[in-house]
């Protein structure tokens, strides 16, 4: 089952830390936004990486992309590169006297080029600003050709160095099982009700942050992700960061109750709320629950406009009371 793009709008509420300063600003064109950098394009899906994590994203639900970095002033319109800067970058000395020998673009009327200073250090060309959305091909440079001089005689052409590709850090392993209707999540120490018509979505742990496990009907009408992250501050004060999230996730977001209560023996808050998100009207439980140094979230959310709301929040609250941390 593919992570939907709706559910990971709504579990980048349960991170209680802020957006990076340095990142984009991703508009949609139902007034939410998103911050973080876009790092790949495929499936008609953007790949946002944010301080929480990767979030996929639909190009059609993109109304328009801001860059906020350093030295970006204008805006992109969503599915279009970026404009790059007009300054053309300047690549160091060395790289210079490489590019200019193996492309023979000397002007007439410019002078004889100096004889290059062969260095220890590597070439390091600087690359053209580029989208964020492009693949970026590192460029292949020829080497100089060095003078015929024979105290250089033993010395060695320049080589481009390749650049190193980042990899994506893998989750941590996740022990989990699935027996009937029960789950049970042995890595982090909790078991909880699973209702037969939920299905597991296999790949949330990798595009959702902080996420635990993610479950829900197989129309995305019912959804649930339990998530966990450390925090240094009190369980009110987390549980209000956590909710005032959800209040930039939704729009005419309208919170129908707060209470403190219990969950699986630890202390807990509980949230009631509705809004609306992805064109229909959600009904959903919040649920933070302090264990020890960390923070465990359990987000419930179904469809308020049909006829199985009922039935729906009744599983939900279900599966939330029956979280139990006594695993071995």
């Amino acid at each position: 089952m593919r992570v939907p793009a709706k559910l990971a709008f709504f579990c980048a509420a349960l991170c209680l830390t802020a957006a990076g300063a340095f990142c984009d600003e991703i508009r949609l064109k139902d007034g939410k936004k998103l911050y973080g950098v876009i790092v790949a394009y495929e499936d008609n899906m953007f790949r946002i990486k944010t301080d929480f994590g990767f979030v996929l994203v639909e190009k059609d639900k993109i109304a328009s992309i801001i860059p906020t970095s350093p030295g970006a002033a204008t805006s992109a319109t969503a599915g279009k590169p970026a404009k790059a800067p007009d300054k053309k970058p300047t690549p160091e000395p060395a790289a210079t006297s490489a590019i200019n020998s193996a492309a023979g673009a000397a002007e007439p009327s410019d002078p004889p080029p100096a004889k290059p200073k062969l260095s220890s250090e590597p070439v390091r060309p600087e690359l053209p600003a580029t989208s964020h959305t492009a693949r970026v091909t590192p460029p292949t440079i020829k080497p100089a050709v060095p003078p015929a001089n024979a105290a250089l005689a033993g010395a060695q052409p320049l080589a481009a160095t390749p650049l190193a590709v980042a990899q994506e850090p893998e989750p941590p392993a996740n022990k989990e099982q699935v027996q009937g209707t029960l789950y049970t999540n042995f890595s982090h120490g909790f078991k909880m009700y699973k209702a037969p018509s939920w299905e597991i979505i296999e790949d949330a742990r990798k595009a959702l942050p902080n996420a635990i496990v993610a479950m829900g009907t197989s129309n995305e009408s019912t959804l649930m992700v339990v998530g966990q992250e450390q925090s240094k501050d009190s369980l009110d004060v987390s549980a209000n960061g956590v909710e005032k999230r959800l209040r930039e996730i939704y729009s005419n977001y309208h919170m129908n109750s707060r209470r403190k209560t219990v969950v699986g023996g630890a202390p807990a808050v509980e949230f009631k709320y509705s809004g609306m998100a992805d064109e229909h009207l959600w009904s959903g439980t919040l649920v933070v629950v302090a264990r020890g140094s960390d923070v465990l979230t359990i987000l419930g959310m179904t469809y308020a406009d049909n006829d199985l709301i009922q039935i729906q929040e009744n599983v939900i609250a279900r599966a939330i009371s029956s979280t139990d941390f006594n695993v071995h």
